[in-house]
């Protein structure tokens, strides 16, 4: 899953980054509301984390800009304001959630998470394909019941495949949700990881999972 993190509190921030990376998110940074718009409105997102008190343009100016132009990315507003006024503005301009400083990241990270299930429509955290199960809360992977292990860029292709499970997705669907800004689009990369994931998920099992639509994308279904 690709997020977007607008806080101009550069050492938190980063810190968000680190962690959202470490559960094997795709994460950009802004540190102004301008560059957060930006962001937001040239590239495509799973979850936006944005801050309130912003440089250049505030976070409820930035929220009311997407949802005038039918942005529909989940939103979580983060902010340093905690009364019951400033959390009804968030939620009324458009806000799916509000979380106020400080806070742990293991919440932020659940509600991440919460979200993006909703928005692809998985209440449960296990994904279930034919024999193929899919714990993205635990980040394990199944198949017939023998677990399979995947690094962590494998498994989050795998993921997104999963929660878009008979649907075809392009190779620039993939780049969009699973790396950041700096990503090379030039790369062959999401084929390799095509490749590695089909040995390990269809290779010794004579149903295959994994399928390639020709000038299409990939797609993940029974």
């Amino acid at each position: 899953m690709r997020i977007l993190i607008v806080e101009d509190e550069k050492t938190l921030a980063n810190l968000i980054k680190q962690g959202f990376e470490e559960e094997g998110f795709a994460v950009d940074v802004a540190y102004d509301g301008e560059d957060g718009l930006f962001f937001a409105q040239n590239n495509i997102y799973d979850c936006i984390v944005l801050d309130i008190m912003l440089p250049v343009i505030d976070g409820i100016t930035i929220l009311k800009k997407l949802r005038e132009q039918n942005n529909s990315t989940p939103i979580i507003m983060l902010t340093a304001k905690d009364t019951v006024k400033d959390k009804v503005l968030g939620l009324d301009s458009g806000s799916d959630d509000y979380l106020t400083k400080p806070f742990s990241f293991e919440e932020l990270l659940s509600r991440t998470k919460a979200i993006i299930r909703r928005r692809y429509a998985t209440s449960s955290p296990i994904i279930i394909i034919d024999d193929l199960e899919i714990d993205t809360a635990k980040k394990t992977v199944k198949r017939a019941n023998i677990q399979i292990d995947l690094s962590a860029k494998e498994y989050a292709l795998l993921e997104y495949l999963a929660v878009n499970k008979n649907k075809v997705v392009s190779r620039s669907n993939i780049i969009e949700h699973l790396y950041n800004e700096e990503f090379d689009l030039d790369s062959n990369i999401i084929d390799v990881f095509i490749n590695r994931i089909r040995n390990k998920i269809d290779r010794n099992f004579d149903k295959k999972l994994i399928h390639t639509i020709r000038g299409m994308g990939y797609a993940l279904k029974e």
